[in-house]
Protein backbone atom coordinates (compact mmCIF):
# COMPACT_ATOMS: atom_id res chain seq x y z
CA UNK A 1 0.00 0.00 0.00
CA UNK A 2 1.47 3.60 -1.34
CA UNK A 3 0.39 6.39 0.23
CA UNK A 4 1.59 10.00 0.04
CA UNK A 5 3.05 11.60 3.06
CA UNK A 6 0.83 14.49 3.08
CA UNK A 7 -2.19 12.20 2.94
CA UNK A 8 -1.27 10.27 5.92
CA UNK A 9 -0.81 13.06 8.39
CA UNK A 10 -4.18 14.42 7.21
CA UNK A 11 -5.96 11.41 8.08
CA UNK A 12 -4.19 11.09 11.24
CA UNK A 13 -5.04 14.65 12.18
CA UNK A 14 -8.60 14.59 10.72
CA UNK A 15 -9.32 11.35 13.08
CA UNK A 16 -7.39 12.81 16.00
CA UNK A 17 -9.87 15.94 16.12
CA UNK A 18 -13.21 13.63 16.33
CA UNK A 19 -11.45 11.84 19.83
CA UNK A 20 -12.76 14.70 22.39
CA UNK A 21 -15.73 17.00 20.39
CA UNK A 22 -18.15 14.56 22.04
CA UNK A 23 -16.98 14.52 25.35
CA UNK A 24 -15.75 18.51 25.66
CA UNK A 25 -18.69 19.85 23.77
CA UNK A 26 -21.25 19.19 26.46
CA UNK A 27 -19.87 21.24 29.65
CA UNK A 28 -20.59 24.48 28.15
CA UNK A 29 -23.78 23.66 27.09
CA UNK A 30 -24.68 21.39 30.87
CA UNK A 31 -26.76 23.82 32.56
CA UNK A 32 -28.89 24.42 29.45
CA UNK A 33 -29.14 20.63 28.70
CA UNK A 34 -30.31 20.02 32.40
CA UNK A 35 -32.89 22.58 32.03
CA UNK A 36 -34.32 21.51 29.42
CA UNK A 37 -34.26 17.97 29.74
CA UNK A 38 -34.77 18.26 33.41
CA UNK A 39 -31.63 16.44 34.53
CA UNK A 40 -30.14 16.15 38.17
CA UNK A 41 -26.65 16.42 38.45
CA UNK A 42 -25.96 13.05 38.67
CA UNK A 43 -27.96 12.17 35.37
CA UNK A 44 -26.24 14.88 33.43
CA UNK A 45 -22.39 13.57 34.92
CA UNK A 46 -22.71 10.66 32.86
CA UNK A 47 -23.16 12.08 29.29
CA UNK A 48 -18.76 12.88 30.01
CA UNK A 49 -18.53 9.84 32.45
CA UNK A 50 -19.95 6.82 29.84
CA UNK A 51 -17.60 8.12 27.02
CA UNK A 52 -14.67 7.97 29.91
CA UNK A 53 -15.64 4.48 30.77
CA UNK A 54 -16.24 3.25 27.03
CA UNK A 55 -12.53 4.22 27.11
CA UNK A 56 -11.79 1.91 29.99
CA UNK A 57 -13.83 -0.73 28.97
CA UNK A 58 -13.71 -1.32 24.99
CA UNK A 59 -10.41 -0.04 24.42
CA UNK A 60 -8.47 -3.40 25.58
CA UNK A 61 -10.79 -5.03 22.12
CA UNK A 62 -9.71 -2.51 19.60
CA UNK A 63 -6.51 -4.27 18.80
CA UNK A 64 -8.42 -7.53 18.38
CA UNK A 65 -11.30 -6.10 16.22
CA UNK A 66 -8.44 -4.76 13.96
CA UNK A 67 -6.85 -8.20 13.65
CA UNK A 68 -10.06 -9.50 12.22
CA UNK A 69 -11.42 -6.43 10.06
CA UNK A 70 -7.99 -4.43 9.26
CA UNK A 71 -6.49 -1.16 11.13
CA UNK A 72 -7.67 0.83 8.73
CA UNK A 73 -11.09 -0.30 7.85
CA UNK A 74 -11.81 -0.63 11.87
CA UNK A 75 -10.77 3.27 12.24
CA UNK A 76 -13.11 3.93 9.59
CA UNK A 77 -15.75 2.14 11.27
CA UNK A 78 -15.41 3.74 14.85
CA UNK A 79 -15.45 7.50 13.00
CA UNK A 80 -18.47 6.41 11.38
CA UNK A 81 -19.93 5.74 14.85
CA UNK A 82 -18.55 8.79 16.81
CA UNK A 83 -20.10 11.00 13.65
CA UNK A 84 -23.65 8.77 14.65
CA UNK A 85 -23.49 9.43 18.18
CA UNK A 86 -23.03 13.17 17.60
CA UNK A 87 -25.44 14.05 14.85
CA UNK A 88 -27.98 11.82 16.96
CA UNK A 89 -28.14 14.85 19.55
CA UNK A 90 -29.61 16.90 17.09
CA UNK A 91 -33.07 15.44 17.63
CA UNK A 92 -32.37 15.11 21.33
CA UNK A 93 -35.42 15.45 23.29
CA UNK A 94 -34.78 13.14 26.34
CA UNK A 95 -32.36 12.14 29.03
CA UNK A 96 -32.31 8.28 27.56
CA UNK A 97 -31.46 9.62 24.52
CA UNK A 98 -28.37 11.86 25.58
CA UNK A 99 -26.85 9.15 27.20
CA UNK A 100 -27.37 7.02 24.37
CA UNK A 101 -25.60 9.43 21.86
CA UNK A 102 -22.94 9.43 24.84
CA UNK A 103 -22.44 5.73 24.42
CA UNK A 104 -22.33 5.73 20.83
CA UNK A 105 -19.58 7.93 20.85
CA UNK A 106 -17.42 6.81 23.31
CA UNK A 107 -17.43 3.02 21.42
CA UNK A 108 -16.10 5.11 19.04
CA UNK A 109 -13.78 6.74 20.76
CA UNK A 110 -12.57 3.66 22.31
CA UNK A 111 -11.68 1.96 19.12
CA UNK A 112 -10.07 4.52 17.48
CA UNK A 113 -7.55 6.10 19.94
CA UNK A 114 -5.51 2.56 20.44
CA UNK A 115 -5.74 2.07 16.53
CA UNK A 116 -4.40 5.49 15.63
CA UNK A 117 -0.70 4.89 17.77
CA UNK A 118 -0.81 1.59 16.00
CA UNK A 119 -1.21 3.50 12.85
CA UNK A 120 1.53 5.88 13.82
CA UNK A 121 3.92 2.72 14.17
CA UNK A 122 3.00 1.48 10.64
CA UNK A 123 2.64 4.62 8.96
CA UNK A 124 5.68 6.94 10.56
CA UNK A 125 7.54 4.69 12.21
CA UNK A 126 11.10 7.12 12.21
CA UNK A 127 9.45 9.83 12.88
CA UNK A 128 7.13 8.43 15.72
CA UNK A 129 7.60 10.86 18.23
CA UNK A 130 6.73 13.94 16.32
CA UNK A 131 3.53 12.32 14.95
CA UNK A 132 2.26 11.52 18.41
CA UNK A 133 2.91 15.47 19.42
CA UNK A 134 0.58 16.25 16.13
CA UNK A 135 -1.81 13.70 17.68
CA UNK A 136 -2.35 14.80 21.05
CA UNK A 137 -2.39 18.57 19.18
CA UNK A 138 -4.99 17.31 17.16
CA UNK A 139 -6.84 15.99 20.04
CA UNK A 140 -6.18 19.14 22.25
CA UNK A 141 -7.30 21.29 19.06
CA UNK A 142 -10.76 19.29 18.88
CA UNK A 143 -11.37 20.06 22.79
CA UNK A 144 -10.80 23.40 22.47
CA UNK A 145 -12.48 24.31 19.70
CA UNK A 146 -16.14 22.70 21.29
CA UNK A 147 -15.62 23.67 24.06
CA UNK A 148 -15.09 27.38 23.18
CA UNK A 149 -17.57 27.47 20.42
CA UNK A 150 -20.33 25.55 21.70
CA UNK A 151 -22.21 28.28 23.23
CA UNK A 152 -21.28 30.68 20.44
CA UNK A 153 -22.87 27.90 17.64
CA UNK A 154 -26.19 28.18 20.16
CA UNK A 155 -26.78 31.40 19.53
CA UNK A 156 -25.94 31.40 16.12
CA UNK A 157 -28.63 28.60 15.59
CA UNK A 158 -30.88 30.32 17.03
CA UNK A 159 -30.42 28.92 20.71
CA UNK A 160 -30.79 25.28 19.84
CA UNK A 161 -28.26 23.07 21.72
CA UNK A 162 -29.12 20.16 19.96
CA UNK A 163 -27.80 21.91 16.57
CA UNK A 164 -25.08 23.21 17.93
CA UNK A 165 -23.63 19.74 19.54
CA UNK A 166 -24.71 18.22 16.57
CA UNK A 167 -22.97 20.57 14.69
CA UNK A 168 -19.46 18.56 15.86
CA UNK A 169 -20.18 15.79 13.72
CA UNK A 170 -18.50 17.93 10.68
CA UNK A 171 -14.83 16.42 12.53
CA UNK A 172 -16.39 13.13 11.50
CA UNK A 173 -17.54 14.25 8.05
CA UNK A 174 -14.43 15.53 6.96
CA UNK A 175 -12.61 12.67 8.34
CA UNK A 176 -14.69 9.85 6.30
CA UNK A 177 -13.82 10.37 2.73
CA UNK A 178 -10.04 10.05 3.50
CA UNK A 179 -10.32 6.89 5.50
CA UNK A 180 -12.39 5.38 3.49
CA UNK A 181 -9.87 5.83 0.49
CA UNK A 182 -7.39 4.25 2.77
CA UNK A 183 -9.87 1.42 4.02
CA UNK A 184 -10.15 0.54 0.75
CA UNK A 185 -6.58 0.29 -0.42
CA UNK A 186 -5.19 -0.97 3.07
CA UNK A 187 -4.17 -4.55 2.87
CA UNK A 188 -4.91 -6.35 6.05
CA UNK A 189 -2.57 -7.16 8.66
CA UNK A 190 -0.77 -10.33 8.14
CA UNK A 191 -2.35 -12.67 10.69
CA UNK A 192 1.17 -13.91 12.60
CA UNK A 193 2.19 -11.02 13.35
CA UNK A 194 -1.13 -9.70 14.71
CA UNK A 195 -1.63 -12.96 16.71
CA UNK A 196 2.01 -12.62 18.03
CA UNK A 197 1.95 -9.28 19.27
CA UNK A 198 -1.73 -10.45 20.93
CA UNK A 199 -0.18 -12.86 22.86
CA UNK A 200 2.60 -11.00 24.28
CA UNK A 201 0.39 -8.44 25.48
CA UNK A 202 -0.27 -10.29 29.22
CA UNK A 203 -1.57 -7.11 31.63
CA UNK A 204 0.61 -7.65 35.30
CA UNK A 205 -2.59 -7.92 36.90
CA UNK A 206 -0.33 -9.58 39.51
CA UNK A 207 1.96 -6.74 40.03
CA UNK A 208 1.73 -4.01 43.04
CA UNK A 209 3.75 -1.49 41.58
CA UNK A 210 1.50 -2.13 37.96
CA UNK A 211 -1.26 -1.14 40.35
CA UNK A 212 0.46 1.77 41.67
CA UNK A 213 0.82 3.05 38.49
CA UNK A 214 -2.87 2.20 37.53
CA UNK A 215 -4.58 3.97 40.49
CA UNK A 216 -2.40 6.86 40.02
CA UNK A 217 -3.96 7.20 36.22
CA UNK A 218 -7.23 6.91 37.47
CA UNK A 219 -6.34 9.39 39.79
CA UNK A 220 -5.26 12.05 37.57
CA UNK A 221 -8.51 10.73 34.93
CA UNK A 222 -10.75 11.39 37.48
CA UNK A 223 -9.14 15.09 37.80
CA UNK A 224 -8.89 15.70 34.30
CA UNK A 225 -12.58 14.30 33.20
CA UNK A 226 -14.28 16.13 36.56
CA UNK A 227 -12.94 19.36 34.99
CA UNK A 228 -13.65 19.21 31.57
CA UNK A 229 -17.00 17.72 32.76
CA UNK A 230 -18.12 20.63 35.08
CA UNK A 231 -15.05 23.55 35.34
CA UNK A 232 -17.58 25.56 33.16
CA UNK A 233 -20.67 24.94 35.17
CA UNK A 234 -18.91 25.72 38.10
CA UNK A 235 -17.74 29.02 36.34
CA UNK A 236 -21.31 29.77 35.91
CA UNK A 237 -22.20 29.08 39.23
CA UNK A 238 -19.67 32.10 40.57
CA UNK A 239 -21.92 34.19 38.11
CA UNK A 240 -20.59 34.75 34.95
CA UNK A 241 -22.28 34.01 31.92
CA UNK A 242 -22.07 30.83 29.35
CA UNK A 243 -19.55 32.44 27.22
CA UNK A 244 -17.07 33.37 30.22
CA UNK A 245 -17.52 30.13 31.23
CA UNK A 246 -16.94 28.31 28.18
CA UNK A 247 -14.13 30.35 27.25
CA UNK A 248 -12.18 29.26 30.41
CA UNK A 249 -12.68 25.88 29.74
CA UNK A 250 -11.07 26.51 26.46
CA UNK A 251 -8.16 28.07 28.02
CA UNK A 252 -7.69 25.49 30.32
CA UNK A 253 -7.55 23.23 27.50
CA UNK A 254 -5.12 24.83 25.29
CA UNK A 255 -2.72 25.60 27.73
CA UNK A 256 -2.18 21.81 28.23
CA UNK A 257 -0.69 22.16 24.57
CA UNK A 258 2.40 23.68 25.28
CA UNK A 259 3.16 22.26 28.58
CA UNK A 260 2.63 19.07 27.14
CA UNK A 261 5.68 19.57 24.56
CA UNK A 262 7.83 21.51 26.87
CA UNK A 263 7.87 19.50 30.05
CA UNK A 264 9.28 16.52 28.45
CA UNK A 265 12.07 18.78 27.93
CA UNK A 266 12.52 19.73 30.68
CA UNK A 267 12.62 16.54 32.33
CA UNK A 268 14.93 15.54 30.04
CA UNK A 269 17.60 17.96 31.50
CA UNK A 270 16.73 17.57 35.27
CA UNK A 271 15.63 13.76 35.60
CA UNK A 272 13.57 14.32 38.73
CA UNK A 273 10.67 12.51 37.92
CA UNK A 274 9.07 12.74 41.47
CA UNK A 275 9.64 16.67 41.73
CA UNK A 276 7.94 16.78 38.10
CA UNK A 277 4.83 14.91 39.49
CA UNK A 278 4.33 16.14 42.84
CA UNK A 279 5.01 19.77 41.29
CA UNK A 280 2.03 19.05 38.78
CA UNK A 281 -0.21 17.72 41.06
CA UNK A 282 0.45 20.63 43.59
CA UNK A 283 -0.70 23.26 41.16
CA UNK A 284 -3.81 21.28 40.39
CA UNK A 285 -4.42 21.64 44.48
CA UNK A 286 -3.82 24.86 44.50
CA UNK A 287 -6.05 26.06 41.52
CA UNK A 288 -8.97 23.76 43.57
CA UNK A 289 -8.49 25.96 46.75
CA UNK A 290 -8.42 29.09 44.92
CA UNK A 291 -11.77 28.08 43.33
CA UNK A 292 -13.02 27.50 46.63
CA UNK A 293 -11.98 30.85 48.03
CA UNK A 294 -13.37 32.32 44.75
CA UNK A 295 -10.68 33.88 43.31
CA UNK A 296 -10.58 34.56 39.58
CA UNK A 297 -11.56 31.77 37.64
CA UNK A 298 -8.87 32.57 34.49
CA UNK A 299 -5.83 32.49 37.32
CA UNK A 300 -7.51 28.96 38.22
CA UNK A 301 -8.01 27.72 34.92
CA UNK A 302 -4.12 28.47 34.10
CA UNK A 303 -2.90 26.62 37.34
CA UNK A 304 -5.22 23.63 36.22
CA UNK A 305 -4.39 23.66 32.85
CA UNK A 306 -0.74 23.63 33.95
CA UNK A 307 -1.00 20.27 36.22
CA UNK A 308 -3.41 18.88 34.20
CA UNK A 309 -1.01 19.20 31.03
CA UNK A 310 2.28 17.81 32.93
CA UNK A 311 0.55 14.83 34.50
CA UNK A 312 -0.87 13.43 31.32
CA UNK A 313 2.07 12.88 29.30
CA UNK A 314 4.33 11.83 32.17
CA UNK A 315 1.69 9.42 33.52
CA UNK A 316 1.50 7.71 29.51
CA UNK A 317 5.96 7.66 29.91
CA UNK A 318 5.62 5.71 33.12
CA UNK A 319 5.52 1.95 32.03
CA UNK A 320 7.94 2.68 29.68
CA UNK A 321 10.12 3.97 32.24
CA UNK A 322 9.50 0.75 34.49
CA UNK A 323 9.75 -1.61 32.27
CA UNK A 324 12.68 -3.31 30.39
CA UNK A 325 11.13 -4.14 26.73
CA UNK A 326 8.17 -3.18 24.46
CA UNK A 327 5.96 -5.94 25.50
CA UNK A 328 6.00 -5.36 29.29
CA UNK A 329 5.79 -1.50 28.51
CA UNK A 330 2.79 -2.30 26.48
CA UNK A 331 1.41 -4.58 28.51
CA UNK A 332 1.50 -2.17 31.67
CA UNK A 333 -0.23 0.53 29.77
CA UNK A 334 -2.76 -1.23 28.68
CA UNK A 335 -3.20 -1.98 32.35
CA UNK A 336 -2.89 1.47 33.40
CA UNK A 337 -5.11 2.83 31.14
CA UNK A 338 -7.75 0.30 31.10
CA UNK A 339 -7.92 0.48 34.97
CA UNK A 340 -7.37 4.28 35.04
CA UNK A 341 -10.17 5.24 32.59
CA UNK A 342 -12.60 3.05 34.26
CA UNK A 343 -11.35 5.12 37.75
CA UNK A 344 -11.31 8.25 36.20
CA UNK A 345 -15.36 7.91 34.89
CA UNK A 346 -16.56 8.39 38.14
CA UNK A 347 -14.65 11.69 38.88
CA UNK A 348 -17.82 13.86 37.05
CA UNK A 349 -20.70 11.37 38.65
CA UNK A 350 -19.13 12.21 41.95
CA UNK A 351 -19.21 15.84 41.28
CA UNK A 352 -22.73 15.96 39.76
CA UNK A 353 -23.53 14.21 42.77
CA UNK A 354 -22.16 16.17 45.12
CA UNK A 355 -23.48 19.49 43.57
CA UNK A 356 -26.78 17.45 43.87
CA UNK A 357 -26.82 17.01 47.60
CA UNK A 358 -25.31 20.53 48.74
CA UNK A 359 -26.12 22.46 45.64
CA UNK A 360 -23.23 23.93 45.21
CA UNK A 361 -19.44 22.99 43.87
CA UNK A 362 -17.40 23.73 46.84
CA UNK A 363 -17.76 20.34 48.44
CA UNK A 364 -17.38 18.56 45.31
CA UNK A 365 -14.06 20.22 44.22
CA UNK A 366 -13.40 19.83 48.43
CA UNK A 367 -13.50 16.43 47.45
CA UNK A 368 -11.28 16.33 44.34
CA UNK A 369 -8.75 18.53 46.25
CA UNK A 370 -8.48 14.70 48.32
CA UNK A 371 -7.76 12.78 45.45
CA UNK A 372 -5.17 15.26 44.98
CA UNK A 373 -3.61 14.81 48.45
CA UNK A 374 -4.00 10.74 47.21
CA UNK A 375 -2.25 11.01 43.97
CA UNK A 376 0.70 13.26 46.20
CA UNK A 377 0.92 10.25 47.77
CA UNK A 378 1.29 7.83 45.15
CA UNK A 379 3.50 10.08 43.35
CA UNK A 380 6.08 10.07 46.17
CA UNK A 381 5.72 6.17 46.17
CA UNK A 382 6.53 6.34 42.71
CA UNK A 383 9.77 8.19 42.81
CA UNK A 384 12.08 8.64 40.56
CA UNK A 385 12.90 6.73 37.49
CA UNK A 386 14.85 3.68 37.90
CA UNK A 387 17.54 3.24 35.15
CA UNK A 388 16.57 0.10 32.96
CA UNK A 389 19.53 -2.00 30.87
CA UNK A 390 20.23 -0.74 27.36
CA UNK A 391 18.11 -3.17 25.77
CA UNK A 392 15.45 -1.12 27.46
CA UNK A 393 15.27 1.17 24.38
CA UNK A 394 13.28 -0.69 22.34
CA UNK A 395 10.40 0.18 24.75
CA UNK A 396 10.08 3.29 22.49
CA UNK A 397 8.28 1.26 20.01
CA UNK A 398 5.46 1.51 22.91
CA UNK A 399 5.57 5.10 23.57
CA UNK A 400 3.62 5.58 20.26
CA UNK A 401 1.01 3.08 21.62
CA UNK A 402 1.14 4.79 25.09
CA UNK A 403 1.09 7.91 24.39
CA UNK A 404 -1.68 8.21 21.65
CA UNK A 405 -3.79 6.72 24.64
CA UNK A 406 -3.90 10.48 26.09
CA UNK A 407 -7.33 11.58 27.54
Amino acid sequence: MQFKFGYLLLALFLAALNLRPAISSISPLLETVRGELDMSGSVASLLTSIPVLCMGLFSPMAVKISHRWGMERTITLALLVIGLGTIIRYFAASSLLMVVTSFLAGIGIAVAGPLLSGFIKRHFAERASSMVGIYSSAMVVGAALSAGLSVPLQHWYGSSWQSSLASWAVFALLALPVWIHLAKRAARPAGGTASQGSAAAKLPWGNKRAWLLTLFFGSMAMMFYSLTAWLAPAVESMGYSKTVAGGILTLFTFIQVPVSFVLPILIARFPKRRYWLMGCALLELVGMFLFMLHASPWLVAVLLGIGAGGLFPMALMLPIEETGNAEAASAWSAMNQSGGYIIGAFGPIFVGWAHDKAGSFIPAFGGLSIVIVLMLVMQWRIGNAVRQPKQAAVPRQAAVVVQGERS
